[in-house]
């Protein structure tokens, strides 16, 4: 029987060498087909497998679940200034009001009065609220934002992405993931 795996199916959760998730949101994860290849290459070791098996002819391997690195990649130290970072800094929420739907960003001290585009003049803010905000500084319009803007860390984007978590996680990568949070008594 010939089983045919999507790219999307049976993703690998991808490890550093020191067994921690390159990255938490979004989550460190390659196609079975760019894990494979690793291995391959022999840059990665096989940490769990999957129960699919894919084939050759002259070939059958069990597709890897977790692989590490086997060089350890040192993490930024600094975030990218992205508008997904800005949103993942806030929350995914509007700073003025606490709306997560239709989100953009807000410059608290408008362009046109000498504010900087940089992680400490820019805030996620839903369409509405940045509507009403509109061209004016905070003080004018009495709408400060519930959070100041700040220049996160790497950590500081790890710990928020971790009250988001992708939609399927499989049973294997649970051992790799959240080791740093704190045990329930």
């Amino acid at each position: 029987m010939t089983i045919h795996v999507s790219p999307e199916a049976c993703p690998a959760l991808v490890l550093n060498a020191d067994f921690r998730p390159l990255s938490y949101y979004p989550l460190s994860l390659w196609s079975w087909q760019d894990a494979i290849k690793a291995v391959f290459l022999e840059r990665v070791n096989i940490v769990s497998l999957y129960d699919t098996v894919i084939h050759s002819p002259s070939f059958e391997m069990r597709l890897p679940s977790v692989v590490s690195l086997k060089d350890y990649v040192k993490p930024a130290r600094h975030p990218a200034f992205t508008r997904f970072n800005v949103f993942l800094r806030d929350r995914f929420q509007c700073q003025y009001c606490g709306s997560r739907d239709d989100l953009t960003f807000d410059h608290v001290i408008p362009r046109s009065k000498g504010g900087l585009t940089t992680w400490e003049n820019v805030v996620a803010a839903c369409a509405p609220c940045n509507l009403r905000k509109a061209n004016r500084l905070p003080s004018e319009i009495k709408m400060f934002p519930h959070q100041a803007p700040f220049a996160p860390t790497v950590h500081d984007l790890h710990n928020n992405g971790r009250a988001f978590p992708p939609n399927h996680l499989h049973k294997s990568w649970l051992d790799y993931l959240y080791w740093d949070i704190e045990l329930e008594p």
